[in-house]
């Protein structure tokens, strides 16, 4: 069993572990935490306004912790049972789906904020 936070400073370093682990041993976040900082890095190039940031920040935290629930989910099924069983399954792979769900959310909403803006750096035809 683990220990619980005695302090506040504790809490925030098993959340900080928790982080750490999650980029450091999951190749989907690692992607998408890539994916984020080139979505904030190609906004800060057309300068977005600030609700667009507020929009695209959240939507890379959203894809994040679903990820970080998907892999907490993922681990308390494997702690359960070794064995197959359909309900391991089902929790498993819904967690996967609201990931997945998510990620193609954040496409579009990527898309919305960008697009516009690229499109008009394209030569216009004579």
């Amino acid at each position: 069993m683990t220990r619980r936070a005695g302090t506040l400073f504790a809490s925030f370093r098993f959340a900080t572990a928790g982080l750490r682990y999650l980029l450091s041993s999951q190749r989907n976040a690692q992607v998408q935490a890539a994916a984020g900082v080139a979505a904030l890095t190609l906004a800060a190039i057309l300068r977005i306004s600030r609700v667009e940031w507020a929009i695209l920040t959240l939507t890379i935290a959203l894809v994040l912790v679903l990820e970080a629930l998907n892999s907490a989910i993922e681990a308390t099924v494997d702690l359960v049972t070794s064995e197959y069983h359909p309900l391991a399954k089902i929790a498993k792979d819904v967690a996967a789906g609201a990931v997945w769900l998510m990620a193609l959310a954040s496409v579009a909403i990527g898309a919305i904020l960008f697009l516009p803006r690229l499109l008009a750096l394209l030569p216009v035809p004579r």
